[in-house]
C-alpha cells in the first residue's frame, strides 16, 4: 500500500516540477508582477498536469483489461 501512495505522490510532484519549468520566472513576470498571482498560476498548471496524468493513467488501466 505504501508503494502506491509513494507512486502517486511522485507523480504529483513531477507534475508540479514540470509546471514550474513551463512557467518560468521571466514568463511569470510578463504575465504579472504580483508574486501571489505567479504562485497561483504555477500551482494551477501543476494541478492541471497532475489531473491529466491521473486521468490518462485511469484510461490506460481501463483499456488494458
Amino acid at each position: 500500500m505504501i508503494a502506491i501512495i509513494i507512486r502517486i505522490a511522485l507523480r504529483y510532484g513531477a507534475g508540479v516540477l514540470v509546471a514550474r519549468g513551463l512557467l518560468g520566472a521571466g514568463d511569470a513576470a510578463t504575465l504579472s508582477s504580483d508574486p501571489d498571482i505567479q504562485m497561483a498560476l504555477e500551482a494551477g498548471v501543476g494541478l492541471a498536469i497532475s489531473i491529466a496524468t491521473e486521468g490518462w493513467y485511469a484510461l490506460v488501466r481501463r483499456w488494458s483489461r
